[in-house]
């Protein structure tokens, strides 16, 4: 945690001092609640959040009222720096899906550290080019790769964050998450769990055989991996 000297958020180990002590009287440790709104599409902000665990959701809204994520946010994130930097007004839903804890900041101060640090801007602008990548990323394989494959891709990008190889989600959740219908999920979820890669019941799903998982993915979750090893030099 940021309070001890030692901060669980991966970009704010990779500030020196000088730029951590310039943030550290503004950041306040809170509880990210699962299925608590972080910031609301269209509304304007109030706090940037530095997670040092769970998992936050940024989705967008479709016109028949569904709604797809573009980008699961972690301890390798900042959530609403783009916005703060910009307008302040949230470009998309910022939900959080996984319980954990985060380091949390007013819009304006944030702003004022940004403006007094180069390395810290700059950092901040490489991430929202992360974040990009990211959702462009997640476009790509909505759009062109079988459901098995974005499941499982999906599956991989909330073990690294959790931590954990059991994770608390429904299907309708997951249905959400990758924007196919709730049969979809169940067709495939079975499948994989046929096969012993994974193993759900109501409300979890446990990973089983991570090796057969990986083979599963399509080539996203190791793209997407990359070009955050590449822009931030984080490695999960």
């Amino acid at each position: 945690m940021i309070a001890s000297g030692h901060p669980s958020n991966q970009l704010l180990q990779m500030l020196d001092a000088a730029d951590l002590d310039l943030l550290r009287p503004h950041l306040a440790t809170v509880e990210m609640v699962r299925e608590s709104v972080l910031g609301e599409a269209g509304a304007a902000l109030r706090y940037v959040y530095f997670p040092h665990g769970g998992s936050v959701s940024i989705a967008v809204g479709l016109s028949e009222g569904q709604m797809i994520e573009v980008a699961m946010l972690g301890r390798d994130n900042v959530v609403g720096a783009g916005a703060a930097l910009a307008d302040g007004i949230a470009p998309a839903d910022a939900v959080v899906l996984f319980p954990g804890t985060a380091s949390m900041l007013e819009i304006a101060a944030f702003r004022a550290v940004a403006a007094a640090s180069i390395a810290f801007r700059s950092l901040m602008i490489r991430h929202e080019q992360v974040l990009l990548a990211h959702a462009q990323q997640s476009l790509l394989c909505n759009t062109l790769h079988p459901v098995e494959a974005r499941l499982a891709r999906w599956l991989l990008r909330a073990r690294d964050l959790s931590d954990s190889e059991i994770l608390p989600l429904t299907q309708e959740a997951l249905a959400q998450m990758i924007g196919v219908r709730r049969n979809a999920i169940s067709l495939v979820a079975h499948a994989l769990q046929r096969a012993g890669i994974i193993h759900y019941t109501r409300g979890q799903i446990a990973i089983m055989d991570l090796p057969a998982l990986q083979t599963t993915s399509c080539d996203c979750y190791a793209a997407v991996k990359a070009h955050h090893a590449a822009i931030l030099g984080i490695r999960q």
